[in-house]
């Protein structure tokens, strides 16, 4: 019962539930796809990573003050990563693009080449994960989000 009511605990988790499973509805409404495998996959609109870290700090801010110590960590906390699933995550799923793309074009070139024993071994192999981090709009959306919800959060407990 504790756990339930720490209330920058309870909004942070509420923030990463709500931000993963609206990925859903929004991307039926850009791209006609239903793909309720979204909200348990990384990157996205929003971000969640994003929703979590600003709904806690929100949450902290609002609780503790916003010119506490804990509000500072918890603030440079979400700035770190935001930046992490900005820059660096995104362009480890850039990279996977590019790498499944050499992998697939390989592929071609050897079964031009000659009839590849092992090529239904090969065919199993699970493609890397491309969608990892998250465009900056991505991220804005996800702060957005975790702010959002804090507040109504804020106004429950």
């Amino acid at each position: 019962m504790h756990l339930i009511s720490n209330y920058p605990l309870t909004a942070a988790l509420t923030a990463i539930i709500f931000a993963q499973v609206v990925k859903i509805p929004i991307r039926l409404i850009a791209t006609r796809e239903f793909m309720p495998g979204l909200a348990f996959s990384t990157g996205g609109m929003p971000s969640s990573h994003s929703a979590a870290v600003t709904a806690l700090s929100t949450a902290i801010g609002l609780t503790e003050g916003f010119s506490s110590t804990l509000f500072a960590v918890a603030a440079v906390f979400s700035i770190i990563t935001m930046f992490d699933a900005s820059g660096v995550r995104r362009h480890a799923g850039e990279q996977a693009t590019v790498l499944n793309r050499l992998v697939k074009d390989f592929q071609v070139l050897i079964d031009g080449a000659k009839n590849w024993e092992k090529k239904g071994n090969y065919e199993k192999r699970e493609d890397l994960k491309e969608l990892l981090g998250h465009q900056p709009i991505e991220v804005f959306f996800g702060a957005l989000t975790g702010i959002i919800v804090a507040i109504v959060l804020f106004q429950l407990y």
